[in-house]
């Protein structure tokens, strides 16, 4: 929205680089089992900000992989639910003092006055614009609009239109785009659309630093958009099924493919 220089070699200076005291506007996504400590650390000291992803709420993980960031500036992202199942995690975090604590899938007020008061920048991903003025309402400092194209979970609304409607509603609060965002381009539309900065998760999944197996980061790195699907299938059979409106995108593959549109048949078979 202000002070954007965007050519090759000169530093891009948007709200968000100056909230968070980062040299360039881009954020790893906390993917669950993936945005470790090392991923975490090197994204940071290239300049962005790395976040470990909590996930679903395994303490012994996470206490691991904030070992593994060593010194780095980072933040520490959850699936708010799963602190509901274990109150320890926020704490564990807290802990470590990170630069921000990110929030996704859930209500943020049973936790936003402990991460204020313990100095940590808010930052909340929401999927739709009544999402985001909850967020800013409940005292976060910095909004991630999450568009369908993500990889990940996710709603109904799209990164291109979602972003620049949450702009509108954000007031100074920094809005962040993800979602199908990979490369410059992607950032550059991001900031015309009047974000502050990107958020991004699979172009970071077939990293050296990401935990991911060798396999599984070939099979990102040979796999295109349109081998994609948004899917619960994979949520099922983990023993993990969301709430609606939300679900995964996913690589495609034989078993998606067989129990895609059957998901009340494939819960039976699991019963």
């Amino acid at each position: 929205r202000d002070n954007r220089k965007g050519h090759s070699g000169v530093t891009i200076s948007t709200p968000l680089t100056t909230l968070l005291q980062i040299e360039h506007p881009i954020l790893l996504a906390p993917m669950a089992g993936a945005a470790g400590g090392a991923l975490a650390a090197a994204v940071s000291h290239a300049g962005g900000l790395g976040i470990v992803g909590g996930g679903y709420g395994e303490e012994a993980w996470l206490t691991r992989e904030l070992d593994a960031a060593g010194n780095a500036r980072i933040g520490v992202g959850f699936i708010t639910w799963s602190m509901a199942q274990n109150p320890r995690l926020l704490d564990l975090a807290l802990e470590r003092k990170p630069a921000a604590i990110m929030l996704s899938f859930g209500d943020i007020a049973p936790h936003a006055g402990t991460i204020r008061r313990a100095g940590a920048l808010l930052i909340c991903q929401v999927q739709s614009v009544e999402q985001a003025k909850d967020a800013i309402a409940k005292g976060a400092n910095i909004v991630v609009a999450q568009g369908t194209e993500a990889g990940g979970h996710g709603a109904a609304r799209a990164t291109l239109p979602l972003v620049p409607a949450v702009v509108d509603v954000a007031g100074k609060v920094p809005v962040v785009a993800a979602g199908g965002i990979a490369d410059g381009r992607g950032l550059a539309a991001a900031l015309m659309l009047g974000a502050d900065g990107v958020l991004m998760g699979t172009r970071f999944l077939a990293s050296v630093e990401a935990l991911t197996t060798p396999e599984a980061k070939q099979r990102v790195v040979d796999s295109s958009g349109d081998g994609t699907l948004r899917t619960m299938v994979f949520d099922i059979v983990r023993g993990r099924a969301w709430p609606a409106p939300f679900n995964g995108r996913v690589i495609r593959n034989k078993f998606s493919e067989r129990w895609r549109g059957r998901e009340t048949e494939l819960m039976q078979n699991l019963a």
